[in-house]
């Protein structure tokens, strides 16, 4: 056989493009406008429930707000619990069977979730209805880092993952302005409380179910192995996460998600319940409250939404271990910064805030691009499921103590938290790249 001509063995394959997006050979335009259309509305209806907690804690339980720290906290420790046991077996199935049926279920599962959550008459109702939810959440954006891993080629990384984050962060907004407001339009028009609640639950509902579809009909078919003897074996795939997560990169990736994916959680939970108790305690009722927290949130992260495009490709242009450090630098500053916030409401906090959603933003862009560029081919599924296990992990430390420290000690005092959990993988990184560095993307 004789040898590739010279410079030949490093051309990238051709591909579709999508925007500024090279896909990888077999992909389609198709493929990508359906994921596309699944990132605008998956995180966007999956942080309604920030909304929907508080909501159903006061109008369907009368939980006042002094008491739902502990509560919101501990919902979300339950969540994640059920993240840690679901991210991995789904992962090994998209591995085995492909990515775009376990996305569908997923939401169908949210769909469910919320259409029973506004019936809660009890905690113990409300846990179980969690459940469903949390199961809907693993299932779906377990696929969702799968996808942005399979579709673009090596050098238009960072930009898919920009590109993914502008449409979840559009999602996020537009689900903030619309559904979470729902409430409170519904109840200013004269429908009671308890109705109005109800039917924002119900149209959450409908565009998860609109959005199993779209994904059904629209994303790539199996997995990435183009013959059957590329597909790993069970073993192979089950033990992937662990294996892989010997090399530094690697575990560098998997403690950015632990910070990245709980700061993300952070943020939805604890500036919505912020203000929402601050709203309360103005004698605002509950539907106007949550109201004013779901247009906080909106704006927070709205001033993310409008860095990713500066980010994105930047990041294309280092390497990926300079870059994660560089994003763990922005989310460490953005984090710490809400330790000056006295009152969530005033014009005045917007700045901090609108940094802090730059640094939650920059911490999952810089992760996300680590994972999906370091995680192999073969076991791609399972080494991003672990990644997200990870985050779910992560997420369970930082509600857990984050509920209690939010009653206990300030509002601000969850994000002061995650602030330095983050200076410590900033840390990990600059020990990565002196000892591991790595060149740019080609």
């Amino acid at each position: 056989m004789q040898p590739p001509a010279p410079g030949k063995e490093k051309e990238a394959p051709k591909g579709e493009t999508f925007g500024p997006i090279r896909m990888v050979p077999g992909v389609t335009k198709k493929n990508m406008a359906a994921f596309m259309f699944a990132a605008f509305t998956t995180i966007g209806l999956l942080t309604f429930i920030a909304t929907a907690t508080p909501y159903v804690l006061n109008a369907n339980l009368g939980i006042s707000g002094d008491e739902q720290g502990r509560y919101v906290g501990d919902f979300q420790v339950f969540n994640e619990i059920i993240l840690l046991l679901i991210f991995a077996p789904a992962g090994i199935l998209a591995d085995r069977m492909g990515r775009r049926g376990v996305f569908a279920a997923g939401l169908l599962a949210m769909a469910v979730g919320y259409t029973v959550y506004p019936f809660a008459t009890s905690i113990f109702e409300l846990t179980i209805f969690r459940a469903i939810y949390a199961i809907g959440i693993a299932l779906a954006t377990g696929m969702m880092q799968t996808i942005i891993a399979d579709y673009p080629q090596g050098a238009s990384r960072g930009k898919m993952v920009a590109l993914v984050g502008i449409f979840n962060g559009l999602g996020v907004v537009a689900v903030n302005f619309t559904i979470a407001r729902l409430p409170g339009i519904l109840a200013n028009a004269g429908t009671a409380p308890l109705d109005a609640g109800r039917y924002a639950h119900w149209v959450a509902a409908g565009f998860c179910v609109l959005t199993a579809i779209v994904v059904g009909l629209g994303l790539q078919k199996g997995t990435p192995h183009h013959h059957e003897r590329d597909k790993p074996s069970l073993k192979e795939t089950v033990l992937a996460g662990i294996v892989e997560g010997r090399r530094p990169q690697i575990a560098l990736a998997y403690a950015s998600g632990f910070v990245a994916i709980a700061q993300r959680v952070i943020v939805g939970t604890f500036i919505t319940l912020w203000a929402v108790k601050t709203g309360i305690d103005m004698g605002l009722d509950p539907a106007r409250a949550a109201e004013r927290g779901g247009r906080l949130f909106g704006t927070v992260m709205l001033a993310g939404l409008l860095w990713l495009p500066i980010l994105g490709p930047l990041l294309d242009r280092i390497n990926r271990i300079a870059g994660i450090t560089a994003c763990m630098a922005i989310g460490t500053v953005g984090f710490l910064g809400t330790a000056l916030i006295d009152d969530p409401l005033k014009p005045v906090a917007l700045a901090l805030f609108a940094l802090t959603g730059i640094g939650q933003i920059s911490t999952f862009l810089g992760a996300t691009v680590l994972i999906t560029h370091e995680a192999p081919l073969k076991t791609r599924g399972a080494v991003v499921g672990m990644f997200n296990m990870f985050g779910a992990a992560g997420t369970l430390v930082s509600v857990l103590v984050g509920g209690r420290i939010f009653d206990r000690i300030d509002p601000s005092a969850p994000f002061v938290f995650m602030g330095l959990l983050t200076l410590v993988v900033m840390l990990m990184g600059i020990y990565v790249q002196i000892r591991h560095p790595e060149p740019p993307p080609q």
